[in-house]
């Protein structure tokens, strides 16, 4: 990969294309805390996470996984699954006493409607203040589930209930 005495290397999470130090890097500035948006093929976690020189420390958080156990039947990577994991974080973090953040997404690419932003917007609804467009959103459509088979409408706003009630300890 490196030829000669004076080429460098570039940092192995760069070559690996896992990080982005230029947008890391902005947004650390900012001296907000980060809201953190991961998509596995399976789940999203989405963290509310500080920046210090010993290491980021997670001030909130909340993965789709955890749906499960509230009585969510359908997918975990799903618009409303992603929606209601946003909530239970958003939920987390006002619990915590945090306001406002930025969105990280990372590598992700922006796309409209995603499930990042379906994410984006369980936060916006818990409380917290994230800056964002409008137009990024998904609809209330597809984050209720109307355009899914099955009862995956009615169990949203059964799951929906129970985060705002408290019941995600």
């Amino acid at each position: 990969m490196a030829e000669g005495a004076r080429t460098r290397v570039p940092m192995k999470r760069r070559r690996e294309n896992r990080t982005d130090y230029r947008s890391r890097k902005a947004l650390i500035k900012s001296d907000l805390p980060r809201a953190v948006v991961r998509k596995s093929n399976r789940h999203v976690r989405v963290q509310i996470i500080n920046y210090s020189e010993k290491g980021d420390k997670v001030l909130a958080s909340g993965y789709s996984g955890e749906l499960t156990d509230l009585g969510w039947k359908g997918n975990c990577d799903n618009t409303p699954g992603s929606y209601l994991t946003g909530y239970l974080a958003g939920k987390r973090a006002v619990g915590a006493g945090i306001d406002e953040a930025v969105l990280d997404i990372g590598r992700h690419v922006p796309a409209k409607g995603s499930i990042i932003f379906a994410a984006l917007k369980g936060l916006l609804d818990a409380g917290v203040s994230i800056p964002h467009s409008k137009e990024v959103l998904p609809s209330d459509d597809r984050i209720s589930g109307k355009h899914l088979k099955g009862d995956a409408h009615g169990k949203f706003a059964e799951i929906k209930a129970k985060v705002q009630k408290g019941g995600d300890e």
